[in-house]
């Protein structure tokens, strides 16, 4: 038996090199692949695999995530802009930082509320909060997109109202071909039908010691980003895939679906692997390819397959006719893995592999799924409730839902 040596998590993530995390990556998946190559070998033979060797394998699929995730902290944390940089602000942009921050570290509201009377702001009051300064609602948005799966690939809008609704086109214009001399029949008049997207209130409620609000050295609206960005992603992506639209935005697995072959507007096609809760038995990559060819040529260009953790270790072990492994890991440093030379975005709420399961999506979510923010964040300042701890609710509004049922399709480990 090949003995394998792992490379370890040891001190990167204090050292911070993404190259030294990035070169542990590709060895191991490299012992990923000797090992599976290994564990295939021993199933031909008459005597199976080896529990050994499935144990092994398990253990390199968990180290391929770790280092995976590593990187993607990395290279996010070199992402993050500094708050402070960037072009010059306004006079109004320095007076709603400098009573904002007055607000956060002392409760004192005065400079809040001139400034808004002024800016004329709505909804914006001691009761409902007061809205934060741009740059740092930018720099929210800006992490959720760094960190949130489905936002990080779906179209986003931002809005002013509760709802956004957008027409579009049943059925579009009659058209027709006509000579040079011929006359021009008036068309018929197109069909329009409207989808609506109402945005629903999100909201996280960090907490900060008096001592940390008073200390100069401690930047609030970085402070007050990074507390609430890991809650609200955990929340979106939660809702993005699955939500049921009931005071949360409605995830795309929430909608009815079809086989391809009978797809309608309305309802996302699924193409089945033809085994119940599990890959066919025979040429179980046949479903990807069918899958991938559902989707019509032109959102193949901005594809991606969306899935868990889980069902991505299982496509890791499964290869072309040539021998050759469909998943591969990162390119570079911050790159996605690719699965047949599409993108993979690993989102923990898609579900594990099972009967009847939708474990797999792959589409133009640029195109299928749209994302909507209301324009602010609110911070309302709570000193009173988990006392001698200061308490930010901090909301936002978004909603989501699927624009075009066209443009993503889910793979079914069913029999149809």
């Amino acid at each position: 038996m090949t003995t394998t040596t792992l490379p370890t998590l040891e001190s990167k993530a204090d050292t911070g090199d993404i190259a030294i995390a990035f070169d542990e990556l590709m060895r191991a998946f490299d012992a990923f692949r000797q090992t599976n190559d290994e564990r295939l070998a021993q199933i031909e033979s008459r005597f199976g695999a080896d529990v050994v060797t499935d144990e092994k394998m398990a253990r390199i699929g968990r180290a391929l995530d770790e280092h995976k995730a590593l990187i993607d902290r990395l290279v996010l944390k070199g992402r993050r802009p500094a708050l402070e940089g960037g072009t010059t602000a306004t006079l109004a942009q320095i007076e709603h930082r400098q009573a904002f921050e007055a607000y956060v570290r002392n409760g004192q509201d005065n400079g809040l509320r001139r400034f808004e009377m002024k800016a004329m702001s709505y909804g914006s009051d001691p009761d409902g909060g007061y809205l934060v300064p741009d740059e740092t609602a930018s720099e929210i948005g800006r992490r959720l997109a760094a960190i949130s799966p489905v936002r990080s690939i779906a179209a986003i809008r931002t809005v002013s109202a509760s709802v956004y609704k957008k027409p579009f086109a049943v059925s579009g214009p009659a058209t027709g071909w006509v000579a040079e001399t011929d006359a021009r029949p008036q068309t018929a008049t197109p069909t329009l039908a409207e989808l609506q997207f109402p945005t629903m209130e999100i909201y996280a409620m960090p907490a900060a010691t008096q001592t940390l609000l008073e200390d100069a050295a401690v930047d609030i609206d970085a402070w007050i980003a990074s507390e609430v960005e890991a809650a609200f992603a955990e929340q979106e992506s939660a809702a993005f895939v699955a939500g049921d639209g009931v005071n949360k935005p409605r995830g795309f697995l929430d909608y009815d679906t079809v086989t391809e072959a009978s797809w309608e507007w309305g309802k996302l096609g699924h193409v089945a692997t033809g085994a119940d809760g599990a890959f066919a038995a025979s040429d179980p990559s046949d479903v990807l390819v069918d899958t991938i060819y559902a989707l019509k040529a032109g959102y193949r260009q901005n594809a991606h397959w969306v899935m868990n953790r889980a069902t991505q270790a299982e496509i890791r072990k499964l290869k072309d006719g040539d021998g050759n492994y469909l998943w591969q890991p990162p390119a570079a440093p911050g790159g996605r893995a690719m699965l047949m030379g599409f993108p993979l975005v690993e989102a923990e709420d898609m579900p594990d592999i099972g009967s009847d399961a939708l474990a797999i999506a792959f589409g133009d979510f640029a195109r299928g799924y749209l994302v909507v923010d209301r324009a602010g964040v609110r911070v309302l300042r709570d000193p009173y409730s988990a006392k001698p701890y200061v308490l930010f609710y901090t909301t936002k509004r978004v909603g989501g839902g699927v624009q075009d049922f066209d443009a993503i399709k889910l793979v079914k480990f069913g029999t149809a």
